[in-house]
C-alpha cells in the first residue's frame, strides 16, 4: 500500500467518524457541503482521493479546524506484518441511505495493489494438526464459528466467533483448534502478482 492510499483511508475514516459524532446522515452532509452523496461516500470509504478544495469544504462543513483535522493523521503506514481486529472494533457502515434491513459492518479496509484474491471456507476439526506454512501474499481470516488459537510467527492469538486477523502470508502461520468442537473460518487470500 502506498502512503497516499494509507492517508486516503485515514482521511475517509476520520470524516465518517466525525459526521457520525455530529449525528448527521450522509445526505445531510451532502446538502450542507454542496457535494454529492455518492462522492462523499467514496471519500469516506477510501475509494477516492478528494481534491484539496473538496476536502477543505467537508472539514469546514463539519465545523472543524483544518490543522486539528490533520494533526493525528499518519503519513506513513505502520503496518507491522498483521492487523488484528476484535469483533468489538468493527464499525457499522451505512452504504445505502434509503435501505431497510441492510446492516453492514466494516471489518477491514486495506488496499493492496497488483493482487489476485481467493476466498475459502475452512472447517477446522477438533484437534486438527498441520505444520506452519507461508504463502506469497496476504491473508485475512474471519472466525464464523468456534474458537481457535492462531500462531503467526512468534505471536499467538486467541480468536473466537466474530474476530478476524489480517497478516502478511510470508510469516509462518497455522490455525489450531484445541477445543472439542469444529471451528469454521472464512479465509481470504490476496496473492501478490509479480
Amino acid at each position: 500500500m502506498t502512503n497516499s492510499d494509507y492517508l486516503t483511508i485515514q482521511i475517509g475514516n476520520k470524516l465518517k467518524a466525525i459526521r457520525k459524532e455530529n449525528g448527521w446522515k450522509l445526505g445531510e452532509l451532502a446538502e450542507k457541503s454542496g457535494m454529492s452523496m455518492a462522492m462523499i461516500s467514496k471519500i469516506e470509504n477510501g475509494r477516492v482521493i478528494p481534491t484539496l478544495p473538496s476536502l477543505i469544504q467537508l472539514i469546514q462543513t463539519l465545523n472543524l479546524n483544518i490543522s486539528d483535522f490533520f494533526s493525528d493523521l499518519k503519513s506513513e503506514n505502520d503496518f507491522k506484518g498483521y492487523i488484528l481486529r476484535k469483533k468489538s472494533e468493527y464499525t457499522a457502515v451505512h452504504k445505502e441511505e434509503e435501505s431497510t434491513g441492510y446492516e453492514y459492518q466494516m471489518i477491514l479496509n486495506y488496499p493492496i495493489e497488483k493482487s489476485s484474491m481467493e476466498i475459502s471456507l475452512l472447517t477446522l476439526k477438533s484437534q486438527a494438526e498441520r505444520a506452519s506454512v507461508s504463502t506469497a501474499g496476504f491473508e485475512y481470516i474471519y472466525i464464523l464459528k468456534g474458537k481457535i488459537e492462531y500462531e503467526l510467527g512468534s505471536e499467538k492469538f486467541h480468536l473466537e466467533e466474530g474476530d478476524s486477523l489480517f497478516f502478511d502470508g510470508n510469516i509462518p502461520h497455522v490455525p489450531k483448534n484445541e477445543t472439542s468442537h469444529d471451528a469454521v473460518i472464512l479465509v481470504v487470500y490476496l496473492i501478490t502478482m509479480n
